[in-house]
């Protein structure tokens, strides 16, 4: 199985969700693919020897904290929430039907410096998501990290730590349930996007 050392962080996205106009979208919670998903990497880790302490931190969104609840109880520990790793703020717009929303999406990728529509600009995002992520990562030293959240501001970490323009060529794989590993010294991803199943399925991560 795959080890983690303390200089280990894997940021995962949270899978498929109920998706529910009449409900806030923070608030959508896993369907049960999603669910699924989650569970059998849950067994994944509960088989793993991952080598040492690991935290498992969420952003306050339902769709993360279920992601990460599981994971966290099968290594024992508890879910840090901590809000500020929220997925960028939509809430101008509400619900965007599919079409729609991939639309705004595109656009909200393509014009890091403005927002669109009222949402987050892609930019202040990515300045939050990383302050937020260099948070969590003081308050775990010496622990690996698993962060649970979403696919838009993992995106724009993913290119921060690459040292990429925005753009959603990087974006996640349709479906969600993805994840990226870095390294804290280095500062740089260590593969591009790949889908949970392959997250300690005795496939090593470091390289």
């Amino acid at each position: 199985m795959a080890t983690l050392s303390p200089d280990m962080v894997i940021y995962l996205t949270h899978p498929q969700v109920l998706i529910d106009p009449d409900v806030p979208v923070p608030n959508w919670q896993l369907s049960v693919e999603g669910r699924q998903r989650v569970d059998a990497l849950a067994d994944h880790i509960a088989a793993a020897d991952l080598g040492g302490a690991v935290a498992v931190v969420a952003s306050a969104e339902r769709k993360a904290v279920e992601t990460a609840a599981p994971l966290a109880a099968a290594l024992g520990t508890r879910v840090d929430v901590r809000p500020g790793t929220h997925e960028n703020d939509r809430s101008s717009t509400g619900f965007l039907a599919p079409p729609l929303f991939e639309a705004q999406a595109d656009a909200f990728f393509a014009n890091p410096d403005r927002s669109m529509r009222g949402w987050e600009a892609a930019s202040d995002a990515q300045a939050r998501i990383l302050r937020e992520i260099m948070a969590a990562e003081a308050d775990h030293d010496g622990h690996a990290l698993i962060i649970c959240g979403h696919g838009a501001v993992g995106t724009l970490l993913y290119c921060a730590l690459a040292g990429l323009p925005i753009c959603r060529q990087w974006d996640q794989l349709a479906g969600g349930g993805c994840w990226f590993a870095y390294s804290r010294k280095a500062r740089r991803p260590l593969a591009r996007w790949a889908v949970m199943e392959r997250l300690f399925a005795g496939e090593e991560i470091a390289r």
